[in-house]
């Protein structure tokens, strides 16, 4: 594997460069002890390592032997841009395995993936082994897909020729474009985003500032690559602990896609939250954090596959 360049920023900060040079903006929130689990946080399209605020201070302030690590994919929060062409899952999954490598990390590792971060993960496990430094025990894939994002609810907009003309527009005039998209965007996954007012509230902020603070390339540069994303080959060889998450309401990545996970993945849980929509890591944080748990307690040990429907997401997540 190729050499990783890696510095440090501060404490706890790190900086990763990809193969290609780009630098990824790197938190180890805990260092652990040798041969302790570590637990990797990837975060969505659009977001940042900030949007697991809520499970990095759980595992933490549980956890004295658990090294946690988050960064934030190119493109977004803290880390370089890069060129548009990597702008794809594939290319992350390298990044992951540069970070993976840099910071030394060993098993027993866990993997924890929403949305975007999800497909990081599998595309991860569909590299040769020769280019994984090390494989997850366990995997919790949360708002997440294998593929067919183009035919199963908002994703259907991936497929249309709309989608060309919106990248050509935000090239030529990006900050039109955030301030024409912004508003509906937020309001659509607020409306979709929990049981109750201070939830929708909580998705709301989070998703406007993701909105308004990621660069138009990177929230655009990523949608071809998205429309023809496809990891349903690697699931059946899957062997981590896999735990699934998904809200019945999402319409960013249906439920259609997490029945399709569990089915795909030995042994894999599947975790349905009747109410809630895309953003479960601020919707339903304590349901994650039971699955990181589970996920890091049972790696490894194989379990029948069960769907779970949870009776609300209030219920779980007091």
């Amino acid at each position: 594997m190729t050499p990783v360049a890696l510095t440090r920023s501060g404490r706890g900060r790190r900086v990763v460069r990809g193969r290609d040079g780009v630098r990824l903006a790197v938190t180890e929130h805990a260092p652990g002890r040798p041969g302790c689990p570590t637990v990797v946080f990837l975060h969505g399209l659009c977001l940042s390592q900030l949007s697991w605020a809520r499970q990095i201070h759980s595992l933490v302030g549980r956890y004295k032997d658990v090294r946690v690590i988050s960064y934030d994919h190119r493109g977004h929060g803290c880390s370089d841009p890069g060129p548009v062409a990597s702008y794809r899952p594939e290319q992350l999954a390298d990044d992951l395995a540069q970070v993976l490598a840099g910071l030394d990390v060993g098993g027993p590792l866990i993997l924890v993936g929403h949305s975007l971060g999800g497909m990081v993960a599998l595309s991860y496990l569909a590299r040769p082994c020769a280019d994984r430094p090390v494989d997850p025990e366990g995997l919790v894939l949360v708002a997440s897909a294998a593929g067919r994002l183009a035919e199963r609810g908002l994703g259907k907009l991936l497929a249309i020729p709309a989608i060309t003309a919106l990248c050509q527009v935000a090239e030529h005039a990006p900050e039109q474009a955030l301030r024409a998209v912004a508003p509906p965007v937020c309001a659509m996954l607020s409306h979709y985003g929990g049981s109750g007012p201070s939830r929708r509230s909580t998705v709301a902020a989070v998703v406007a500032a993701a909105v308004t603070t990621t660069p138009v390339g990177t929230a655009l540069g990523f949608l071809p690559a998205l429309r023809s994303y496809d990891a349903y080959d690697v699931l059946g060889g899957i062997r981590a602990r896999t735990v699934i998450i998904n809200g019945e309401v999402d319409v960013l990545t249906p439920p259609e896609h997490s029945r399709d996970l569990a089915a795909g993945i030995p042994g894999a849980e599947h975790i349905s939250l009747p109410r809630a929509g895309h953003m479960l890591p601020q919707q339903a944080p304590h349901v994650i954090e039971n699955a990181i748990r589970l996920a890091m307690t049972s790696a490894g040990r194989p379990i029948a596959a069960t769907t779970r429907q949870c009776g609300s997401v209030a219920d779980r997540s007091a």
